[in-house]
């Protein structure tokens, strides 16, 4: 069997000092690595325009956080589905994840421990607050892997029951 090389479908780009790489069919972007690095706080927004063209920000690629030692804060949209492969391995100052919607935080598909930033965070905010009795929504039906593994300031945890499914791993070391 040959392989074949892949085509490039997307193009990088810098839009606000966030590297995305754009994806044409369904207008759709992904965060994607600074060759700089990403510190401070970062706030992942919604949608990003180029060249006119609107995109939601549906996903943070492979590696796009890894060894972003002075990231300290993170804000994931709403948009956001899925989280590759160590894309926040070694985040080690990371203090804060930051969402706006619970029901599409327990939908996110990580690939793993160190696709969530929880791993080194630990702590999880909606909407300003820190969430230690987490109360999944009624509107949940299945909460995916790793979604809360690492929140270590997680006191209680309820779960409703229109949820018919919870992922591996998804309360590991919730201490």
């Amino acid at each position: 069997m040959a392989l074949l090389p892949l085509a490039a479908s997307a193009d990088a780009v810098e839009i606000n000092g966030i590297y995305y790489n754009l994806i044409p069919k369904g207008n759709a972007a992904e965060v994607t690595g600074n060759p700089n690095y990403y510190s401070g706080t970062v706030v992942i927004p919604e949608t990003v325009t180029y060249n006119d063209v609107t995109y939601s920000v549906t996903s943070i690629g492979g590696y796009a956080f890894q060894y972003c030692n002075g990231l300290t804060s993170i804000t994931i949209p709403n948009s956001v589905i899925s989280i590759g492969d160590y894309a926040f391995k070694n985040c080690t100052s990371l203090t804060s994840v930051n969402i706006s919607d619970l029901a599409a935080w327990c939908n996110i598909i990580f690939s793993g421990y160190y696709s969530n930033p929880l791993f080194y965070a630990k702590s999880l905010y909606l909407n300003g607050e820190k969430v230690t009795n987490l109360i999944i929504p009624n509107s949940v039906t299945s909460i995916r892997q790793y979604a809360f593994c690492y929140c270590s300031s997680l006191t209680s945890i309820t779960i409703p029951n229109s949820v018919a499914s919870i992922g591996d791993y998804a309360f590991q070391y919730c201490i």
